[in-house]
């Protein structure tokens, strides 16, 4: 048996591909697994748990399907998803995750994390974090009319391409000592985190950082079992 991580599919009913991957993902290697954890950013947008799309009724079918055939399902909020609520994870029949989460497995330990908190360089995005996670103006963001929220979800996504597209790389990547302080405050010597966009497998002075993949022209998954860990990456067919 194994444990799965991936995140960053941001399903969008304009990424057709991507959604049947992971429906097919889902079905056949995910329901072999122990465990499936998704590190955020499931979603390319979530407007609340009311999402009337069929894209968004498909994907919690699936994961219940999942959840019911006795795999352990834990998910994460990302910052695309923040306002994945109850609903959401009883539908599913999941398990909503904190921010830092800590995984053991098969004598294996390490903290699993969505990662955008470690990317404190970028001041501008880590300002709208703590005002989007504030549990008073996600209550109110939840409750206002549905098109409100769909067109609120609409001007983020063109606002956070276009200020992405004016930032140096380096200040959307993770920070060094945001790193080191987090693992060390949780005792592990293994870091899992998505939110980047850029898969690998990073050394450290305490142990190792792994980055998970978006799904795109590749889908990305990190396999935990006896014999380690092992970051997996697979073509996403456009066919249908």
């Amino acid at each position: 048996m194994s444990v799965l991580f991936i995140s960053d599919l941001h399903l969008a009913p304009e990424r057709p591909a991507v959604t049947r991957a992971f429906l097919s993902f889902l079905s056949d290697r995910a329901s072999a697994s122990e465990s499936l954890y998704i590190l955020g950013d499931l979603f390319e947008a979530w407007i609340g748990d009311d999402d009337p799309s069929a894209m968004a009724a498909e994907v919690q079918d699936a994961l219940r399907n999942l959840s019911d055939s006795g795999v352990n399902l834990f998910i994460q909020q990302g910052n695309r998803d923040f306002l994945l609520g109850k609903r959401f994870i009883k539908r599913c029949g999941a398990v909503m995750l904190g921010d830092e989460h800590i995984v053991e497995y098969a004598g294996h330990r390490a903290l699993a994390m969505h990662g955008d908190s470690l990317c404190t360089d970028d001041i501008d995005y880590q300002r709208f974090r703590r005002k989007a996670r504030n549990p008073i103006y996600m209550w109110c963001l939840s409750h206002l009319p549905l098109k409100r929220r769909q067109k609120l979800a609409t001007d983020w996504r063109a606002k956070s391409m276009a200020a992405n597209s004016n930032k140096a790389s380096a200040i959307m990547d993770v920070n060094a000592q945001a790193v080191a302080t987090v693992m060390d405050n949780n005792g592990v010597d293994v870091l899992i985190h998505g939110h980047t966009h850029r898969p690998n497998r990073h050394a450290l002075a305490t142990g190792e950082r792994i980055v998970l993949g978006d799904w795109h022209d590749l889908g990305w998954v990190l396999c935990l079992d006896d014999s380690g860990y092992n970051l997996e990456s697979f073509v996403i067919s456009s066919q249908k």
